[in-house]
């Protein structure tokens, strides 16, 4: 019996979910450049549409919901890097992690080296999604 990838368990939209919820716990949105609360609603991402975009009024600058976080500017979907980020709590190889996401291995490598690093700076644990 197949049970599918990880990835196909999880949404995007519950992603972006997650981190509006981690980002902004009042659900109060900010900015990340001025810190300001006098944003507008500026659409979605075209590529990942449950990707909000913002404008603020005060700085007058556009950002979105991963601006200035580990997950902005790259072309692998959200819940990619969130099931990545999942399995790396797991303590799972990269080479599993590559075959599990349908990713090549030296993608899998990229991802758990941008995660890792991040962790050893902030020093968060990488299981705080679970």
């Amino acid at each position: 019996m197949n049970i599918g990838r990880i990835s196909d368990l999880i949404s995007n939209e519950t992603c972006f979910e997650m981190i509006r919820e981690n980002r902004w716990p009042d659900g109060i949105v900010r900015c990340p450049h001025c810190d300001s609360e006098n944003i507008k609603k500026n659409g979605h991402d075209n590529v990942q549409v449950d990707c909000q975009h913002y404008y603020c009024k005060s700085c007058k600058r556009y950002f979105d919901d991963l601006t200035n976080t580990v997950f902005s500017g790259h072309h692998r979907p959200l819940k990619v890097w969130v099931a990545c980020l999942y399995l790396m709590a797991l303590n799972v190889s990269n080479n599993q992690i590559a075959q599990e996401l349908d990713l090549c291995a030296s993608d899998a490598h990229h991802m758990t080296t941008v995660l890792e690093s991040v962790r050893k700076i902030t020093g968060h644990s990488l299981n705080v999604i679970y």
